[in-house]
């Protein structure tokens, strides 16, 4: 049947296969989500709040990165769940955006109400903490960049430390201008800006997510193009029914239905269009359902 019948595989690289760089990210930013939280409460410093608040949205949506992958693991060979659990790694990207949105829009409220009477921050512990906190991004970012090319559930946890990172460059900057001279009202800035950075990219992991679970075709694939590649192989006469969505990160899927010539050899058909689909499109799993021209009258379309 050619391209494309290894479900688990597909998961594999998208998703398990960063699962230790998970846990490591994880690990390393829960230990310093408590010590900013902690550091927010000894110097009353919204933004260091801010950047612990965001940590703690890292630690939440990695968690339940490594849940979805785990889940997902433990469905293969389920019979009654034929393409496993694999869109649990995109509810969790979702969750992880609205967690994102909750904690940005917090932010920027309180940072309103401090504008009027700035309170007082201690400036010194609030910079060697940030510090700490920056170097903390840093790995945890070098750790999940190249997942987030490959896993839309990575990504989310991707996004959020790169927020977090600018965040601890904005903590830092604040504390920096705080010491020298006295602006309290930096710090409800740098909360506003870090909140203001996050929200953009928060969004478009949500849309993401979205258009994965509404089954909307994926952006980078021309449907149109699909189609006539398809009619274009020989031995096909028309193509309709015509279905692209994606099941999960790296895993666009397909159905057609292929109306063949009756002189045509319906493997060769069936292999040739499996290979335009996988070569020129990188669909690597598709239903072809193979008809004769006869039956094409017969075949209404769908009415959900």
């Amino acid at each position: 049947m050619g391209h494309g019948h290894d479900h688990g595989a597909q998961a594999k690289r998208a998703g398990e296969k960063h699962r230790g760089r998970l846990w490591a990210a994880f690990i390393l930013i829960a230990v310093f989500m408590v010590v900013e939280a902690v550091a927010a409460l000894i110097t009353g410093s919204l933004a260091l709040l801010s950047d612990a608040g965001h940590m703690f949205t890292d630690v939440l949506g990695i968690g339940m990165a490594l849940a979805a992958i785990s889940a997902a693991r433990r469905a293969v060979g389920d019979p009654q769940r034929t393409f496993g659990l694999y869109r649990l790694e995109v509810l969790a990207a979702l969750a992880n955006a609205v967690l994102l949105f909750g904690v940005a829009i917090y932010v920027l409220v309180e940072a309103v109400r401090r504008f009027d009477d700035p309170p007082h921050v201690l400036a010194g512990p609030m910079l060697l903490v940030a510090v700490l906190g920056l170097i903390a991004n840093i790995v945890a970012f070098m750790l999940l960049r190249a997942g987030a090319q490959e896993s839309i559930n990575v990504r989310g946890a991707y996004l959020e430390v790169l927020g977090d990172l600018f965040g601890s460059v904005g903590v830092i900057v604040a504390a920096g201008l705080i010491a020298l001279t006295d602006w309290y009202w930096v710090d409800p800035v740098v909360a506003v800006a870090v909140g203001l950075f996050i929200l953009p990219r928060t969004w478009k992991l949500a849309r993401a997510a979205v258009r994965i679970l509404v089954q909307a075709a994926p952006e980078h694939l021309d449907v149109p193009a699909v189609q006539a590649r398809l009619a274009a192989v020989p031995g096909v006469s028309d193509v309709h029914d015509l279905h692209v969505w994606t099941l999960t990160s790296g895993m666009d899927v397909a159905s057609a239905h292929l109306t063949v010539d009756p002189a045509a050899e319906v493997g060769e058909v069936l292999a040739a269009a499996r290979v335009a689909l996988h070569d020129d499109f990188h669909i690597e799993h598709a239903t072809l359902q193979v008809e004769p021209a006869a039956s094409k009258g017969d075949c209404g379309p769908a009415h959900w």
